[in-house]
């Protein structure tokens, strides 16, 4: 079996450091959203304002689960924590769910006695500014969360885009209102922001349970995982029974392996290790388990001929 590859130290602190960033842009945008609530009162821009909220919360999670899911595997959890992240991402999930319930209660409260807005302009470019700012923080979360294969950093990043989409569509309407003097505008897009916020929240928590239940690798990654197989397991008949998990950054290979029946175990042994050694350089993280078998435990089906 190849050893589990485990990040470095200076790794770790990057993504860790990563993560505590985040709760510190969750504060300041909560701030700059809910001053431009006041000086608007739009329940639009609370509703923006409230969903920031979950926005720190969730970059709490993230960051604990991070710091969990780092740690090395230990007698008590030989497969390591990764799975920790999962955690923090079916958290967020249903926070998301929590917010919108919340959303729509004051957009239903708003409904039945519309209200001017206050200082509009002024308000939402306050607002405005904290898009921004969001927008960038969410391009960087999503693109170390891909580099780096963290769940809940690529979780706290998609929310964050989802957040600045809804900003720009509130900020949109808001505008529209001013000018045109519908104040049922706010209400609605506060109601808009709550549907689009619960449909992230569910994807990203039946996403994380599917994970949390050992999901298998993409088709790509399994199709080069094959491949790796193919290409260096000269000496062997075939390979079967290939299976696979992901848990955060760490892929899990499993898979049966014929060889001759004469072959000595020392000759098998040479093949295992150039094929693990293949699926390491292939993958980043890899932990691969291999069952040698002789030629008349061969299968027909879904196999890999060598």
């Amino acid at each position: 079996m190849a050893p589990m590859n485990t990040a470095n130290a200076p790794t770790r602190r990057r993504h860790q450091l990563v993560a505590a960033t985040s709760i510190a842009v969750a504060l300041l945008v909560m701030g700059i959203k809910y001053l431009a609530y006041l000086m608007t009162g739009s329940v639009a821009l609370f509703s923006d304002a409230l969903e920031s909220i979950v926005n720190v919360v969730t970059a709490i999670a993230a960051l604990i689960a991070i710091r969990v899911g780092a740690q090395p595997p230990d007698r008590g959890h030989p497969f390591g924590h990764y799975k920790a992240e999962y955690f923090a991402a079916v958290l967020e999930g249903a926070l998301i769910i929590v917010a919108a319930a919340l959303i729509f209660h004051e957009a239903y409260r708003a409904l039945l006695a519309p209200r001017m807005l206050n200082a509009p302009v002024a308000g939402l470019l306050v607002n405005g500014v904290a898009t921004a700012i969001n927008a960038a923080w969410a391009w960087v979360l999503i693109r170390n969360g891909r580099a780096w294969s963290s769940p809940a950093m690529q979780g706290d990043g998609q929310h964050l885009m989802s957040d600045v989409i809804t900003s720009i569509g509130v900020l949109l309407g808001l505008v529209l209102a001013t000018v045109t003097g519908w104040t049922i505008l706010d209400p609605l897009l506060a109601a808009a922001v709550a549907f689009n916020i619960l449909r992230i929240g569910y994807n990203l928590a039946i996403e994380s349970m599917s994970a949390l239940m050992d999901q298998a690798a993409s088709p790509e990654i399994q199709a080069r995982i094959r491949e790796a197989i193919r290409a260096n397991g000269t000496g062997a008949l075939q390979a079967h029974d290939i299976r696979t998990r992901t848990a955060g950054p760490q892929t899990f290979i499993e898979f049966h392996l014929v060889v001759p029946g004469e072959m000595t175990v020392e000759a098998a042994h040479d093949i295992c290790d150039r094929i693990e050694d293949a699926l390491e350089a292939e993958l980043a993280s890899t932990d691969v388990l291999i069952h040698v078998e002789p030629d008349h435990k061969a299968k027909r089906k879904d196999a890999v001929e060598l």
